[in-house]
């Protein structure tokens, strides 16, 4: 292929149809492609899919750039070949900046957050609260269900300070034990 193939004066908008457009990118697919790639898997260390896809992208460049191939420079190919050197040194910086791919595979043996386990986990807290007694149930209601102190529990309750706190601890192992039968472990 000669240079004047690839080259006009004019500036490739002005070149006419689509037809010249098709024929360029034949002539440098044609008259580069198997050198530059060579020379790109050389770059990119074997891999094959990684050097076509730089020698596309080089290829597109240079079609979309026609009218900065320079005829009288003699042939494209070291214009190519920096662009192609370029697009490998980019990706290599690219792949550099940014943090490493993870695979999403252990993301999908997590348990997600469901609503039934939620649900059940309800039922059952409700029917272990069923089996401790009802001084037991009012002094867990006042605490943890309703967000009160220790002292705002007794005078809403109308006991001591300190029968409060003993409550709460026989409470919370009976409701422990009582869940426990039920099969709830955390």
């Amino acid at each position: 292929m000669r240079q004047d193939d690839l080259v006009t004066d004019e500036p490739r908008s002005r070149r006419g149809a689509a037809g010249a457009d098709e024929e360029l990118i034949r002539a440098l697919y044609r008259d580069h492609a198997g050198p530059l790639l060579g020379f790109v898997l050389h770059l990119v260390g074997g891999d094959r899919q990684r050097a076509e896809d730089v020698v596309q992208e080089t290829l597109v460049r240079a079609w979309k750039h026609a009218d900065r191939l320079d005829a009288a420079a003699g042939s494209v190919r070291p214009w190519l070949v920096t662009v192609a050197r370029r697009i490998v040194i980019d990706d290599h910086r690219r792949s550099v900046a940014r943090p490493p791919e993870t695979d999403a595979a252990p993301l999908e043996l997590l348990p997600a957050a469901d609503e039934l386990d939620r649900a059940l986990r309800l039922m059952a807290i409700t029917d272990a609260l069923g089996a401790v007694t009802e001084a037991h149930r009012e002094v867990i209601a006042q605490t943890y269900l309703k967000g009160r102190t220790v002292a705002e529990a007794a005078a809403e309750l109308g006991i001591p300070e300190g029968t409060v706190k003993s409550r709460i601890f026989y409470a919370l192992r009976s409701l422990k034990i009582a869940l426990e039968e039920r099969g709830v472990t955390s």
